[in-house]
């Protein structure tokens, strides 16, 4: 994992809660692919991202969570983002991925 990104992964009964800190960009988005491609093919039922501590997203990034969206409709999982600052969540209103990705703002 790159340095920039940290997760905390945590598996309950009712699905996957993935809490993000650092940055997810051209650097570390690959790994965080990669990983939570695994995450979905474990037959997990929901994914909340938790972003309170998410600092930084590239487009790259934004890419990512499009792919882990298809991702999660072919496996019948639903995928949610929690806690979005507002310098990120503008990232995802000015793309419009608002309105695929079902998002919570933040307070920050």
């Amino acid at each position: 994992m790159h340095n920039n990104l940290k997760l905390d992964i945590d598996r309950t009964d009712h699905g996957v809660v993935v809490a993000i800190s650092g940055e997810i960009d051209i650097f570390s988005g690959p790994d965080f692919k990669t990983q939570m491609y695994e995450i979905f093919e474990c037959g997990q039922k929901n994914v909340v991202f938790d972003c309170i501590k998410l600092e930084y997203i590239d487009s790259f990034g934004l890419g990512v969570f499009v792919s882990l969206l298809k991702k999660s409709k072919q496996q019948n999982l639903s995928m949610k983002l929690e806690n979005v600052r507002n310098n990120i969540m503008k990232l995802f209103v000015i793309t419009g991925l608002d309105k695929i990705i079902d998002i919570e703002r933040g307070d920050v």
